[in-house]
């Protein structure tokens, strides 16, 4: 049996970020008719947006952005900013 572990507050609070994204990039449409073009259940679509799911599969967010005109390196960019110079941590270019 697999155990999962807790989600850090990070991971948390990356998962808010994306369910603010998602939210603001559906606007006035409603949740129902994105969840469908998506592919995915209204439920699952309202998780995501509302930080429950904080870690979603990367094909539910991939159909969900292209749904809403997202690309996903602006979702990238908006759910992990990068850190402050100085803050120790580098990522290969």
């Amino acid at each position: 049996m697999m155990v999962r572990l807790p989600l850090t507050p990070a991971e948390l609070e990356r998962g808010e970020r994306l369910g603010a994204l998602l939210r603001r990039a559906r606007g006035e449409r409603s949740m129902l008719s994105v969840a469908l073009d998506a592919g995915v259940s209204p439920e699952t679509l309202r998780k995501i947006e509302s930080g429950r799911v904080a870690t979603p599969a990367f094909s539910t967010i991939a159909a969900i952005a292209h749904v809403l005109g997202l690309s996903l390196d602006a979702v990238w960019a908006e759910v992990n900013p990068r850190p402050a110079r100085g803050s120790g941590v580098q990522l290969a270019s």
